[in-house]
């Protein structure tokens, strides 16, 4: 009973680490000022892209940086990073990438309002956007 009860607290206490490190930080209005509409919401290493990366680069800057931001940084006031954490292909496999582009999606992790659809674009260019978000997100650590 006693193991019972500590594993339930350890599954408690690693909830709530999650919960803190992937909710977004509180203002301090003392201390911070809002970021400025437009502005990239984080800062990342880009890698040399190759092959389908490329081309994904290519549809991905026509097609989803004006919310996205160029090289999926996100948009203060327009869209979120895909180079983030939430992101990752274990919380949101190809596929979910490959819905929000055909249905658009419910807003759930960010505050920008729902996703529209995109428009014009097949599964094939959607498989090379990934390619391209998923080489960033590896060499910034996001797997």
């Amino acid at each position: 009973m006693k193991q019972k009860s500590l594993l339930i607290g350890l599954c408690a206490l690693v909830g709530v680490a999650t919960y803190i490190n992937l909710r977004p930080a509180p203002a301090d209005n003392a201390s911070r000022s809002t970021p400025a509409v437009g502005t990239a919401i984080v800062a990342i290493q880009m890698p040399r892209l190759e092959g389908n990366a490329v081309i994904g680069q290519r549809i991905f800057e026509n097609a989803c940086a004006a919310c996205h931001g160029s090289n999926a940084v996100g948009v203060e006031g327009a869209g979120p990073p895909l180079i983030h954490v939430i992101y990752e292909s274990s919380h949101h496999a190809d596929e979910s990438f490959q819905r929000a582009v055909a249905t658009g999606v419910r807003s759930h992790h960010w505050q920008f309002g729902n996703m529209p659809p995109v428009e014009g674009l097949t599964r094939g260019d959607t498989e090379m956007v990934i390619q391209y978000i998923r080489e960033i997100q590896r060499a910034n650590g996001i797997n």
